[in-house]
């Protein structure tokens, strides 16, 4: 995707495995020879001395090519227009003045399309509307800018009459556009596709043949012979066009229009028409490809904007599940000191008692019962630090969310099982209040958990050393019976009425080693349940709660 923040400075903007680069040389008479060939398939034609064609595809594989490589591609975009007078045309103009005329068209067009490219930042791969309109703008200033110096240059060269500029310019600008409209963003998409193997899915060949074979037989309605209606039928071909650009947006528009504009000049040739009809068609040609391009440019913008929401959805869930697992290294550091002293008591306790039956297995006489009270008194602080050690690597583990039937007073006691290392460190009273007849709820364990452990944490953070800290944590049935509201109140110093406004503010912490991150949990009971988190400032007793209300709960059944 192209940079809109700066004009792109070195082409090309595309890169891959099916880029195929040419020497400079061998490139150059590769663009020299498809331009005149192009030219010679247009049914390149003088009039009034003025270079015509119904449309000009080598102007529009050029136009592209001076967006892709840079001005010096107007060289090359220069030697084509030359050599297409000399051998296709067969021009009688004196030498001078087909080279002033090849000067003009290929300044007028590399002007246009380097100002597009650079100054307009037009987007390389055409994803955006925007895109759309520059080029083609792009496209009619340059056609405008080419008619008015060759104008000027046959004029003063006595090789043109001020009366035939009427009748050459309609044919001279729209064929140019036209090309310009039709085989640039065709040649651009080809370009940016490159990059990806393979140009055309497999997927979309049959639909590609259907819609060749239905602009053909549209065209066999469309294009009668001279004296036959069938102008007024033009519009059909509005139908596939704009099937295929809301199909598959920018590439399905400009494959329907290629496809068009080729089967519509070929059949003109084919019945003989006059230059005027040429023109005529080519005007209605010129709605088509207009309205093609818009909507195929609508269409690819917004699948963009899609892909890029969904990026940034699942980058956001990401970062969530990163920031949770940062709250939960950062709450276990500053559990360490309680954990590990939680955790070494159990296993000075083991090594006392294995060392007990050490000597009771050396005595001469052994207490085989005593021996084994002691073994299994060992093994019980084993496990009893091996549940520490548990408890903390599930509560530390990073994982989707697990949704599933949840039993709250098992929840709670789990919190404070892992909450107890740092109340007996901190010497805080933690009382539980929770009823035998709660009905369960569904939710991940670890989330929910981890939020009660948050506000217990943070009581008791906010508790100044020297106080004889008390934490209570209610849970209770909502008085409409449809949610659990847990309750976490402590008797700390409150919140500052300075930060009850800021309190949800990212980063907006009052401790010096605090990072201010919360996290708001969101799941679903039958795709609608919610749990989110409030504090509140106790006015009364100077008491701050911090509350978990709320959790939908599916009750028992009786």
């Amino acid at each position: 995707m192209s940079n809109t923040n700066q004009a792109p400075t070195r082409a090309p903007a595309y890169t891959g495995a099916l880029r195929i680069e040419l020497p400079p040389a061998l490139l150059t008479l590769t663009l020299l020879a498809a331009y005149v060939g192009l030219e010679w398939l247009s049914f390149l034609h003088e009039h009034n001395d003025l270079p015509v064609t119904p449309w000009n595809p080598g102007l529009g594989v050029m136009f592209a090519m001076i967006v892709l490589r840079g001005p010096q591609m107007g060289l090359v975009l220069f030697g084509g227009v030359f050599l297409a007078q000399v051998l296709v045309v067969r021009s009688e103009l004196p030498w001078g003045v087909l080279l002033a005329m090849s000067v003009a068209i290929a300044v007028s067009y590399t002007a246009v399309a380097t100002v597009a490219g650079r100054r307009l930042h037009l987007g390389r791969q055409l994803l955006r509307t925007r895109d759309v309109l520059i080029l083609v703008a792009a496209g009619l200033v340059g056609a405008l800018a080419e008619a008015l110096q060759l104008w000027l240059l046959l004029l003063a060269t006595r090789h043109f009459h001020i009366g035939d500029i009427a009748s050459t310019s309609l044919p001279l600008i729209v064929g140019d556009v036209i090309g310009i409209a039709v085989v640039t963003p065709l040649a651009l998409r080809i370009a940016a596709r490159l990059s990806h193997a393979p140009v055309i899915a497999k997927d979309a060949l049959a639909e590609l043949a259907l819609l060749l074979v239905g602009i053909t037989l549209i065209l066999l309605i469309v294009i009668r012979p001279p004296g036959l209606l069938g102008q007024s039928l033009f519009y059909l071909l509005f139908v596939p066009v704009v099937i295929a650009a809301v199909r598959h947006g920018i590439d399905g528009a400009c494959a329907a229009l290629a496809i068009s504009q080729i089967g519509l000049v070929a059949f003109l040739h084919w019945h003989g028409f006059e230059l005027s009809r040429f023109t005529e068609y080519q005007v209605l040609m010129l709605v088509l490809t207009l309205t093609g391009l818009i909507v195929g440019g609508l269409v690819s913008e917004r699948h963009a904007a899609h892909i890029e929401a969904e990026t940034a959805r699942l980058r956001l869930l990401e970062l969530e599940a990163q920031s949770a697992r940062t709250a939960r290294l950062n709450m276990a550091s500053g559990m360490a000191a309680a954990l590990a002293h939680e955790i070494n008591q159990p296993m000075t306790a083991a090594r006392a008692l294995a060392r007990s039956v050490q000597e009771l297995m050396r005595a001469p006489e052994r207490d085989v019962g005593r021996v084994e009270r002691n073994l299994s008194s060992m093994i019980e602080q084993i496990d009893h630090a091996g549940e520490v050690n548990k408890r903390m690597l599930e509560f530390l583990r990073r994982g989707e969310p697990h949704v599933s039937t949840l039993d709250m007073k098992v929840v709670l006691a789990e919190a404070a099982a892992l909450m107890e290392p740092l109340v007996k460190l901190r010497k805080v009273h933690l009382h539980f209040e929770v009823p035998a007849d709660l009905p369960t709820v569904h939710g991940d364990r670890v989330q929910i958990g981890q939020v009660v452990i948050n506000l217990i944490k943070n009581s008791i953070d906010a508790m100044p050393d020297e106080t004889l800290g008390r934490v209570e944590v209610w849970a209770r049935v909502t008085e409409a019976g449809k949610s659990i509201e847990i309750s976490v109140k402590d008797n700390g110093p409150g919140i500052p009425a300075e930060q009850v406004d800021t309190l949800f503010e990212p980063l907006n912490t009052s401790r010096p080693d605090g990072i201010g991150l919360a996290r708001i949990m969101h799941q679903t009971l039958e795709n609608r349940w919610q749990l989110w988190c409030k504090w509140r400032d106790s006015r009364n007793n100077s008491v701050s709660r911090r509350r978990v209300p709320r959790i939908n709960a599916t009750p028992q059944p009786p």
